[in-house]
This record gives C-alpha cells, sequence and structure tokens, in this order.
C-alpha cells in the first residue's frame, strides 16, 4: 500500500533576518552604517547605505539615506542627507536637509541650509539659513548666509549673503555682490559683484 502525505506551506522568514534595529532607538542597515555611535549617547539615528553616518558618535535624531550619506557627522543633529555623498563632510551642522547627489557635500558647521539637487550647495562650509532647489543650485557657496536660489545653476558661483534668485542661470555669476533679486531665465547673469540690483 502506497501512502502520500501533503504538508503545508510553510512561512519563511527572510535570511538572514533584518538586523538594523540597535539600541537608544537607532536603526542602520549597511556596511559600516552608524560604525562609531556611542552606546547612550548618538540617539534616534537612521543610517541606510554602506558608511552612512559613520562617523557620528554623539549627534542625534539624523537620519541618512544612500552612500556615505552624512558620513562625517560627529554631534549634528537633526540632519536629514538622502543621497549618496549627501551632507557627507558634516561634521556639526544642524538642522539642515540635503537631497540629491553630493547636496551640502562640504558642509561643515553650517545650520538651517536645505540643498535639493545634485550638486546643491557643494561647496557650502559655514552658511547658514540658504534653500537651494536645483542642479548646482548654490554650489560654489562656502560662507554666504540667507540665500534663495531656484532653478538648475542659480547662484552658481555666489559667495556673498541676502541674494534670491529663480530662473534657470540667474545671478549665475554673481560671486560677492548682496541683496539682489533676479527672476527669470538668466536673469541678471551677468552681475558679479554689485549689490541691490532687482531684475524680473
Amino acid at each position: 500500500m502506497l501512502g502520500c502525505v501533503a504538508l503545508l506551506p510553510i512561512a519563511q522568514a527572510v535570511f538572514p533576518p533584518p538586523d538594523g534595529f540597535y539600541s537608544d532607538g537607532n536603526t542602520a542597515e549597511g556596511h559600516d552604517a552608524l560604525f562609531s555611535d556611542i552606546l547612550g549617547t548618538g540617539n534616534y539615528n537612521t543610517a541606510l547605505g554602506f558608511h552612512a553616518l559613520y562617523s557620528n558618535s554623539t549627534g542625534l535624531s539624523n537620519t541618512a539615506t544612500g552612500n556615505s550619506a552624512l558620513a562625517d557627522n560627529v554631534n549634528g543633529v537633526n540632519n536629514t542627507a538622502d543621497g549618496a555623498n549627501a551632507l557627507q563632510n558634516n561634521s556639526s551642522g544642524s538642522w539642515n536637509t540635503a537631497t540629491g547627489y553630493q547636496a551640502l557635500w562640504s558642509n561643515v558647521f553650517g545650520f538651517y541650509n536645505t540643498a535639493d539637487g545634485a550638486n546643491a550647495l557643494l561647496h557650502n562650509k559655514t552658511g547658514n539659513r540658504n534653500t537651494a532647489v536645483g542642479i548646482s543650485a548654490l554650489r560654489a557657496n562656502e560662507s554666504g548666509d540667507n540665500n534663495t536660489a531656484v532653478g538648475n545653476n542659480a547662484l552658481f558661483h555666489n559667495t556673498a549673503s541676502y541674494n534670491t534668485a529663480i530662473g534657470d542661470s540667474a545671478l549665475i555669476t554673481n560671486s560677492t555682490g548682496l541683496g539682489n533679486t533676479a527672476v527669470g531665465y538668466q536673469a541678471l547673469m551677468n552681475n558679479t559683484d554689485a549689490g541691490g540690483n532687482t531684475a524680473v
């Protein structure tokens, strides 16, 4: 006599199981993500990707997604980096948001900056309260404060403060001019050091 036995399907868990949760509300997934975190001090961080938040020791409430995102962050807080090398060199700058490849890449001590686009605010180191939306917007800015650039290459060469450029290549060559407002494609594109200009 032959008999057949049918086995019910068994739910299989993912193998290896997810291992991303750590103490103090931290989550890390990826080679050396959150590698330097100090138990009990660096809390509520999320690191996803190779070397994401690698150097973080005491920083709080940071989110890093992408290869080397926020890799050099040590004690900065409330930063969000989404993209490969976004905010990579940030050490203690806080309340920054970087979305896109190498957005805010050079930032070290800058606060309250927003960069959305590949290479946006790429060279910013100590500038504060800047907003850059578009590929290479405010790319050369290192220490200028309170600038707004919306559009690819807007305020590309800028190192000054209090400028507003809306439109592709608006104020693209401005370097040291203060307090300019340019709205439209290539508006005030030849301005380099004059201040207080408005072009709409």
